[in-house]
């Protein structure tokens, strides 16, 4: 059995985390609004049509910030048609999604549903076939307290005080030739910084995203960040990362170390951000969004669900409907840890996405909703990861992926609350077949003893929660976690990922 070493030490912190890192993202794609979240119909149904089942799940999951209305979705987007009276919305061509939007929930709608759920909005502009005029104008009207004809007309649509909101993202994916607008990077930096500077005009108080590569795999990734971050740099908080992942022709071991992919990832754009930086001799530090992550079989996309035709624009077809396996639930728990391993520069995330579309959580029309496996490592790393993420010591043997390299066995990471004095441990074990024993040095968080201990494993690693058996796949109590003299032992099954919790 495999051998594993962790020393965890309250002293080295990488950085305090963020409540914005357990983001959410809910885009008007498929059935994530309209018969996900939104149901008038279904029994569970609130008076204003939001599935009372779907927002008790989304409590639970514990999301933070939602980013809002896309996506691919925002790039032919007008914001316009999301206000007033719901009887005089138009109907428009979703271009993104081969999909009708109907307009039915906009802005208002979806801001109440926030306060019910208890997200807070980030909101994503149109850069694709829009500007910055109609930038300033959606500002305008979410920012302003009244007096102006766009936010007296909010207020005229039921709204007295402002939306307030926070965070805004600068378009979305400008670098790939799927996005409507799509624009090189030269051209892109300079609408986003006349657009930011604009927005600044407005409210000053106003946290910025510019848009960096939609995955590391584009042809121009590294390239792109600079020439944007050199036009906007001063002028925006954060830019952005995408990244999705899935298990390519039955290669497990490489897809059980997809984090590898996302730590380096992070650190290329980490390093380009610091290079421009110097280039600027700027005493402003812009971290990174990761406000699209997930594990997402694009390829089924592509060959299966794809919508076409002249006279084919249905409204909420199901789009994205992954079902995902335990194994896709360990990988997208790893890509959590590295989120985490990055707390001091990625300080805003979003998983792509809630509801139906890529999501930890499914629905039916009329019937139940259930949680997905990556439900879970997401529902307890957002409960238990408090405070700062610490920097480890990790001694573990590695093994060989095609896609990766050498990488190790074990990936980890933990965290520490000073104000309640405890800790929390997150590990995946990437062995396809054989248990690791893992020691892990608690001496320096004092005397703790376990307070919990949850694994996610099955000896079947493609069970998946369905309809037929919504709850096939759960976390498991992990009984071999023990501490002895300072030091824990548990023993991790093939294909897992676990959370403990200390005090």
């Amino acid at each position: 059995m495999p051998e594993a070493h962790l020393t965890i030490d309250p002293h080295f912190a990488v950085g305090p985390i963020d409540r914005r890192l357990f983001g959410g993202f809910v885009e008007h794609l498929g059935r994530h609004v309209y018969d996900g979240i939104y149901e008038p119909g279904h029994p569970t149904a609130d008076e204003e049509g939001w599935r009372t089942d779907v927002i008790e799940l989304v409590r639970e999951l514990g999301v933070d910030t939602i980013r809002y209305p896309g996506g691919n979705f925002v790039s032919g987007f007008r914001w316009e048609d999301s206000v007033g009276p719901r009887e005089q919305r138009p109907r428009r061509l979703d271009l993104a999604w081969h999909s009708t939007e109907t307009n039915e929930v906009g802005l208002h709608e979806f801001s109440s549903w926030l306060e019910k759920v208890g997200s807070e909005l980030m909101l994503a502009v149109n850069l694709g076939t829009r500007g910055t005029a109609e930038a300033l104008d959606l500002l305008e009207y979410s920012n302003i307290a009244g007096g102006t004809a766009l936010s007296d007309l909010r207020r005229e649509h039921g709204r007295d005080r402002p939306f307030g909101v926070k965070m805004w993202c600068l378009g979305n994916e400008m670098d790939g030739p799927w996005q409507l607008g799509h624009r090189n990077a030269e051209d892109y930096g300079k609408i986003a910084i006349q657009t930011a500077r604009a927005m600044r005009q407005v409210d000053p108080d106003i946290e910025l995203v510019v848009c960096g590569s939609s995955s590391a795999q584009m042809p121009t990734f590294g390239e792109w960040e600079r020439t944007v971050l050199e036009h906007t740099y001063e002028a925006v908080e954060f830019i952005s990362c995408h990244a999705y992942y899935e298990e390519y022709d039955g290669d497990l071991d490489s897809f059980l170390a997809s984090a590898v992919n996302m730590d380096r990832f992070i650190e290329t754009v980490v390093a380009t951000a610091d290079h421009v930086k110097a280039l600027k001799k700027s005493d402003k530090t812009v971290n990174i969004s990761f406000d699209e992550w997930n594990v997402w079989y694009i390829t089924r996309f592509e060959n299966v669900d794809k919508v076409a035709g002249l006279d084919n624009w249905p409204v909420a077809p199901r789009l994205l409907e992954d079902v995902y396996s335990v194994a896709d639930a360990v990988v997208f728990g790893n890509l959590m840890i590295s989120l985490l391993k990055h707390a001091d520069r990625v300080t805003s995330a979003s998983l792509a996405q809630l509801v139906n579309v890529i999501a930890p959580i499914m629905t039916e029309p009329g019937g139940p909703a259930w949680r997905q496996t990556t439900f879970f490592p997401f529902s307890i790393t957002s409960r238990l990861a408090r405070g700062k993420a610490l920097e480890l010591k990790l001694d573990a043997p590695t093994y060989a992926t095609d896609r990766h390299g050498e990488v190790p066995l074990v990936d980890a990471v933990a965290t520490h609350d000073e104000e309640t004095g405890q800790s929390a441990v997150f590990l995946v074990n990437r062995s396809a077949d054989e248990d690791v024993t893992l020691t892990i040095d608690v001496a320096r968080l004092g005397h703790v003893s376990v307070l919990e201990a949850h694994t996610l494993s099955d000896d079947d690693i493609y069970a998946r929660n369905t309809l037929e058996d919504p709850e096939r796949v759960a976390p498991h109590q992990n009984g071999s976690a023990s501490i002895d003299s300072g030091v824990l032992t548990i023993t991790l099954p093939p294909v897992s990922w676990t959370a403990l919790a200390l005090g």
